[in-house]
Formats: structure tokens, C-alpha cells, sequence
């Protein structure tokens, strides 16, 4: 059987070397053969944990936080509710059952879920299964009208290009083959080079610059969606608030950090999120962004210290513990809390979002 890393050496040796981008996209996503496209990664099982995984707490409040945007917006019915890269369904089957303080909510609700795994749509069918969902391969094909979307660890695995400073220029990092192995390259830079922000242009020889076109299309679609249909998307991921100098892409396999080339197809592959650089293409499109703030400050004010107290006043010594260890891991500042950051795109009328200054 073809695998991902197969593939990607066929193509190496028959048109020359592949961007980061290119490299990213077959290892992660291509049809049949990619890490994301063909298993269910999660869990301590798998190759990482997110959020929705580590406390029930983090989709309760991602859901009280869709009933609050969606009450602001003027209650629509009907509304899509979208979540991108679903996970096993956690984050949403979380988020609904809290979401029940509102039926209307519920009754209103459309529920679209974009997710290429096929293992990952059988989890989510099963947890999901009793709102119907529709499922897309990407946002391309999802209906018209007013929605909230969430995605969770979603941008992150967007393919990026990565820049090189040299003493001559600019050079693009690339992946080559050399003795039937992947080795690191530098090639002429492609376009995606004037896709480099401010910051990135101060950098120094051997300093290398991330820029990810796919992010930055999605921010842009998704800021004109929200100003012609009305609500909000919300993003939470590991990142910056603004562009900076740097290599972020890391490899992860069985919750240890692995050679991205080593391990192609069989290990997730992930990138710093550059959310100054996603602000500014969805404010280009028209609209009103919230944030980016610290996912710790967005969790504490939409009162996940109130809810933990609440759950750990009907559970047992064992259960307590695990309460505590949960909010801290996501709000504890050496842990998820600082790291992660989250980001809103609302329809200009949005002023005001929970969760946001």
C-alpha cells in the first residue's frame, strides 16, 4: 500500500524538491494515505490530547459561549453551528448538553461538522448522531445563512511555508530526497513571500519566518461570511497575538516530539498560529475582530472556576482531584493557559463578546 511518506518521494524524485507546505499537505491530509485522513490520533491511546479531552469544562463553556453569541446576534432560526476539525465530538457534544439551559438554541441549531477523517467522522456520528449532522470536507460546501463556528486546534495544522534568512536573501525551506531519504533544503522563494508581515522582515541570517496562506484564506473567507451572514467564529489555538521570527513546526507521535521527517504520515505535524496575521485578513474582509487574549483569562471570565466548583461539590475525592488537575492544566499559564490563545470574527455589529475585553 502507497504511503504518505512513498508519495512524497515519487514526487521528489520525479518534479524536484516540495515546499514545507506541500510537504505538511500530503503528510497530513491527502486523500488515503495522510495522518489526519486515516486515524483517530487522540486520547492516551493516540499521539495528543486537547482540550475537550482533558475537561468537560472546556465545551461547557465553548457552548454557553455559542448561546450567548448566538443570543446577541438576535437569536436566528435557523443557524449553522460548525465546528472544524470535530475531534472524536467532544468539544460539540459538550457544548450542546450545556446549551440546553436554552432549547431555542437547540431547536434552531443546524449542526455542520468539516472533518476529513473518516474514523474521526464514525466518533463523532456516535456522540453526535441525534442532531443530524451534515459533514464537509471543507467550508466550500456549507449552506448559506447566519453561523457559529469553532474550531478548536484547527488552524495550527494548516500547511505553512518557511522562510529562511540568508546572507544573500530570502530562501525558502524545502524538503529534498538524498539516498532515498528526506533532507532539509533551501529553494528560491515562491510567492507566499510577500505574505511576510512587518515583524518578519527584521529578521537576521539563519532566523526563519512562518507564513501560512491557508489560514490566512480561511480568516478571509470566514470575516466576509460573518459580514453577509451574520454571527461569529471562534478559534482557540497555540500561538502568538502578534507575528514574530521564528520556527514553530513541530512533530508530535505517541505524545513524545519526533523528527518531522522521520516519521511522515505516521506523526502529527503542527505550527505556531500566527493570530495577528488571521486578524488582519478577516478585518481586511470587513469584520469586527475580538481578541486575541489568553485562552486562561477567556476560561477564568466565562467562569470556569465557578462550574468547577459546582461539579466538584457532587463529586467524590477521586473526581475532585481530577476537576482541579483539568482547570489547571487549561488555565495554568506554565501549562495551556498562556500558550493557547483564543480568537473571535464577528459580523461588525458584534461589539461585545463574553470572554473578551
Amino acid at each position: 500500500m502507497t504511503s504518505a511518506l512513498d508519495l512524497l518521494k515519487r514526487r521528489i524524485a520525479a518534479s524536484g524538491p516540495v515546499t514545507v507546505a506541500e510537504f505538511m499537505r500530503v503528510a497530513l491530509a491527502e486523500r488515503g494515505v495522510g495522518y489526519y485522513a486515516t486515524r483517530d490520533p487522540l486520547g492516551a491511546a493516540g499521539d495528543f490530547i486537547t482540550a475537550p479531552e482533558i475537561s468537560q469544562m472546556f465545551g461547557e463553556l465553548i457552548g454557553l459561549w455559542c448561546v450567548d453569541a448566538w443570543e446577541r446576534a438576535g437569536a436566528p432560526d435557523p443557524f449553522l453551528l460548525v465546528e472544524l476539525g470535530p475531534g472524536r465530538g467532544t468539544l460539540m457534544a459538550d457544548a450542546l448538553r450545556a446549551a440546553k439551559v436554552r432549547p431555542a438554541f437547540l431547536t434552531a441549531v443546524r449542526l455542520h461538522l468539516v472533518e476529513i477523517s473518516r474514523p474521526l467522522r464514525a466518533a463523532q456520528e456516535q456522540r453526535l448522531g441525534g442532531f443530524h449532522p451534515l459533514w464537509h470536507d471543507d467550508l466550500t460546501t456549507l449552506p448559506e445563512g447566519p453561523a457559529l463556528i469553532v474550531g478548536n486546534e484547527f488552524l495550527d495544522a494548516l500547511p505553512i511555508h518557511q522562510f529562511q534568512m540568508t546572507e544573500q536573501g530570502w530562501r525558502e525551506r524545502g524538503i529534498d530526497l538524498s539516498n532515498e531519504a528526506l533532507i532539509w533544503t533551501l529553494l528560491p522563494p515562491g510567492p507566499q513571500l510577500g505574505l511576510l508581515q512587518a515583524a518578519h522582515k527584521r529578521a537576521k541570517p539563519s532566523e526563519i519566518a512562518e507564513v501560512c496562506p491557508a489560514a490566512l484564506s480561511l480568516a478571509g473567507a470566514i470575516g466576509a461570511r460573518m459580514v453577509e451572514e451574520g454571527i461569529a467564529a471562534l478559534f482557540i489555538d497555540y500561538g502568538s497575538a502578534a507575528s514574530a521570527i521564528g520556527g514553530s513546526l513541530q512533530a508530535v507521535k505517541a505524545h513524545q516530539f519526533c523528527d518531522p521527517l522521520a516519521e511522515v504520515g505516521t506523526a502529527d505535524l503542527t505550527a505556531h498560529v500566527d493570530f495577528a496575521a488571521i486578524a488582519g485578513a478577516a478585518r481586511e474582509a470587513g469584520a469586527r475582530i475580538h481578541g486575541a487574549v489568553a485562552q486562561a483569562a477567556f476560561l477564568e471570565t466565562l467562569g470556569i472556576r465557578t462550574r468547577a466548583a459546582l461539579l466538584s461539590a457532587k463529586a467524590g475525592e477521586g473526581d475532585r482531584a481530577a476537576i482541579a488537575q483539568g482547570m489547571a492544566r487549561l488555565i495554568d499559564p506554565r501549562q495551556m493557559g498562556s500558550l493557547f490563545k483564543v480568537l473571535a470574527i464577528a459580523h461588525p455589529d458584534l461589539q461585545e463578546l463574553a470572554g473578551f475585553p
